[in-house]
């Protein structure tokens, strides 16, 4: 008898279990008869409507809380990312000890996007604006500090180390978690493993997934150490009251070393070429596949028969339900936010069978996601003003540093045809020589870097050839405590390098509180809030332009960053475009998510992929994928990892990659 799937949400996640319920390989009979076959149905509903290919044009760029965002929406043009923006690369080493978003990597390589994946590189001298100070980390010394009077000398080094006095507690380099597995462990089990003085509220032995990480580091650093810190780190996220176990490990993800990437076609890119494979698979299968945008879940309740009933909305009117279906098993492919909506509704349902949402004991397990509000400003500019490396006369008192330059495999093949010596590009690409893929962001130590890798000195022409194919530019990003909080530069990045040059500038990317101060410039005065906030769904329409109020301010606090504290507004441009993303809207009503601290981590992301797992005597066939339940929390990766889990466990899909050493969920102590 035939089958149908449906699947609630088109961003990661939804596309990732769609993908995968098509190109899955299973080695069992059980597992077989749960697989689609010809004359089956996969439906996918979205809330909103993605652009993904000609035949599918929508309201905005595809990706849900990931979303491109091209100069004048021309794809050609140069591009800014307003949500999600990055992965972590994986090099293929399947060891537990190796980083790297692995099924991010996997999906690029199998979709054929390889070539298309770049350096997204940080700055290794970023600058910060802190206290009206203008400063470059490498100047930040005991005899020229951070304006901050933290305790033992903090301020005479970079704010990160705030995160490291506080991991000391648990974790240092020799001991403490190393693998993704024995971190799931430490969320379960770490504890404070030093003597701490009386004057400290804690003491060793302390569970550290029982404390809200914001207690933790104030009560280690004090006021102006966490102030440093939370100021200088650039997320306020990640000093909020979160789960302590969990924020060691996740503050380990913006050390040096981890070599991040991004798509040139823009991040948005890969989920075009998901839904491409998806209808491709489909119709190779016999399968029917039923996109269907503007619709959005309403209630979801497990019928007697073992079916799942649920409810849809218009996008038009959300709150209404419109039409009744029956599937055989549903995937809610959505953040906290969208499921509690559904919940809201489920709740007056008549039913004869299990409402999962509305359990206590999955309410309580969906409540250990803390939902973080993001924000994201975009300016496109005709010079870049901001870099090192301008020369224009409005060019900036402190610019960023971000000119570096990285030997990759495109520059050896670059160097390669201009007849750089074989064995010279060899030694540069041996990974014992651990300089490929390393940024410099000084040409004599990185002139010198490779000299060392070849046993041999370059020759002027050489040394020209190297920079030139070398040269690279970083996001940066600059950090201040104003709100704009980070500044991010994309540059030029066009595909086509002949049209006229523009450069991209993420001029405000902040979360938490500073959210709010800027959508109350949205309408600016002597103008009324006409839709409410809790109905204002500007993320599934894409990025808004920036009114005149908003642009001013943002040049003021730029000026700041980039000019000194008195510096006018008039130092910056008057920028070619300018867009904007709130995050904190629905229906995510959340760029990214943390868990809570007195929850067992581990449990939840077990359980809650299943919900009924967390009813006595209930098995409904309702599953819960996304970042915000996901060992990765914030990243696609987690997105990817949380429907990989669903289709191993209960659909008997064979893992994409061999997670021997990579779990993609906590797998609580096993």
């Amino acid at each position: 008898m035939a089958k149908t799937y449906s699947i609630f949400g088109a961003g990661a996640s939804g596309l990732y279990t769609a993908w995968r319920l098509l190109n899955g390989i299973v080695d069992s009979e059980s597992a077989k008869a749960k697989q689609l076959q010809t004359g089956d149905t996969l439906e996918l509903f979205d809330w909103g409507e993605y652009t993904f290919n000609k035949d599918n044009k929508g309201t905005r760029e595809a990706g849900a809380r990931v979303c491109t965002w091209h100069y004048k929406d021309d794809p050609n043009n140069s591009y800014l990312e307003v949500g999600g923006m990055r992965y972590s690369y994986w090099d293929g080493n399947n060891d537990g000890k190796s980083g790297g978003h692995r099924l991010v990597t996997k999906v690029i390589e199998q979709l054929g996007l390889t070539p298309l994946s770049v350096p997204f590189n940080e700055s290794t001298n970023p600058l910060f604006y802190l206290r009206t100070k203008n400063m470059y980390l490498n100047d930040i010394t005991s005899s020229n500090p951070a304006p901050y009077n933290a305790d033992h000398y903090a301020a005479a080094d970079s704010p990160d180390t705030g995160f490291n006095t506080v991991e000391n507690l648990a974790v240092t380099a020799d001991s403490g978690p190393s693998t993704r597995a024995e971190w799931c462990k430490f969320y379960q089990n770490g504890v404070i493993n030093v003597d701490l003085p009386d004057t400290s509220v804690f003491k060793k032995g302390d569970k550290l997934s029982d404390i809200g990480y914001w207690n933790l580091m104030f009560d280690q650093l004090g006021s102006e150490g966490f102030a440093y810190t939370a100021a200088g780190n650039g997320y306020t996220s990640n000093v909020i009251n979160w789960n302590s176990a969990v924020a060691f490990q996740a503050n380990n993800e913006f050390t040096p070393g981890t070599e991040y990437r991004t798509l040139k076609t823009g991040y948005s890119s890969m989920f075009n070429a998901l839904f491409d494979d998806i209808l491709r698979l489909a119709k190779e299968s016999g399968v029917t596949f039923k996109y269907q945008p503007n619709t959005r879940l309403h209630s979801i309740l497990s019928t007697v028969d073992g079916k799942v009933r649920y409810t849809t909305a218009a996008r038009a009117n959300p709150n209404k339900k419109s039409a009744e279906g029956f599937t055989d098993a549903a995937w809610m492919a959505m953040p906290r936010a969208s499921i509690e909506m559904v919940a809201q509704a489920t709740r007056y349902e008549d039913h004869e069978g299990t409402d999962v949402l509305n359990d206590t004991q999955v309410q309580l397990y969906l409540e250990s996601a803390i939902l973080q509000p993001s924000y994201k400003v975009g300016m496109f500019f005709k010079h870049p003003w901001w870099a090192n490396n301008y020369q224009g006369d409005d060019s900036a008192t402190y610019p960023a540093q971000i000119n570096s330059y990285e030997v990759t495999q495109d520059v050896i093949n670059a160097l390669g045809k201009e007849g750089f010596p074989p064995g010279y590009l060899d030694a540069m690409k041996d990974p014992s020589n651990k300089i490929l893929e390393v940024p410099y962001a000084s040409t004599d130590i990185f002139i010198k870097s490779v000299e060392h890798a070849i046993q041999a000195r370059l020759t002027v022409p050489q040394e020209e050839q190297l920079l030139k194919a070398s040269e690279r530019n970083t996001i940066g990003p600059s950090v201040t405590d104003t709100p704009i909080r980070q500044v991010v530069y994309f540059g030029n990045n066009a595909l086509n390098a002949t049209g006229e040059p523009v450069y991209g500038l993420l001029a405000a990317y902040d979360d938490e509180q500073f959210t709010t101060f800027w959508r109350e410039l949205e309408l600016g005065p002597n103008q009324g809030r006409i839709t409410p906030v809790s109905q204002d769904t500007q993320t599934l329409d894409g990025p808004r332009t920036v009114p005149d109020i908003m642009v001013k301010m943002l040049r003021q606090q730029l000026a700041a960053v980039h000019f000194g504290p008195q510096s006018s507004y008039l130092s910056v441009p008057e920028p070619l475009e300018a867009r904007y993303m709130d995050w904190s809207l629905p229906p995510f009503n959340a760029g990214y998510h943390a868990y809570a601290a007195h929850y067992d981590v581990c449990d939840v992301q077990q359980k809650i992929r299943k919900p009924s797992q967390l009813i006595n005597g209930a098995d409904a066939n309702i599953f819960i994928v996304g970042e915000a339940y996901s060992n990765d929390q914030a990243w696609v990766e987690g997105a990817y990892c949380t429907a990989e889990s669903v289709l191993n466990d209960f659909f008997g899909v064979t893992p994409l990659i061999d997670n021997t050493h990579y779990p993609f969920i906590c797998p609580c102590g096993k």
